[in-house]
């Protein structure tokens, strides 16, 4: 499945409890997406997360459903570093060598 950075802008600081990811992520799974992981930036009003989805509009549709962003959508080949290898391993991304 191909794979997708997407970057969200908020307007207040992003503060996500267990409550909320458990929500998101079974938004995702209505949808057909897979949310890897995140990145949060030091004002915490920007993420920077890595998703599978079999399309850009499969994305879009789940963060319409949670009610956050989606600004930019961009797919990607391949993901490198020592830390994916863990995702490789689980057949869930591709890891440059």
């Amino acid at each position: 499945m191909p794979l997708y950075i997407i970057e969200r802008n908020f307007a207040e600081q992003l503060e996500l409890d267990d409550h909320a990811v458990v929500s998101i992520s079974k938004i995702n799974g209505d949808v057909g997406v897979n949310w890897l992981f995140s990145f949060l930036s030091a004002d915490k009003r920007k993420t920077y997360c890595l998703y599978e989805a079999k399309d850009p509009e499969s994305i879009r549709e789940a963060a319409r459903r949670a009610n956050v962003p989606a600004d930019k959508i961009v797919e990607v080949s391949q993901a490198f570093g020592a830390s994916m290898v863990a995702l490789q391993a689980a057949g869930v991304a591709k890891v440059a060598a």
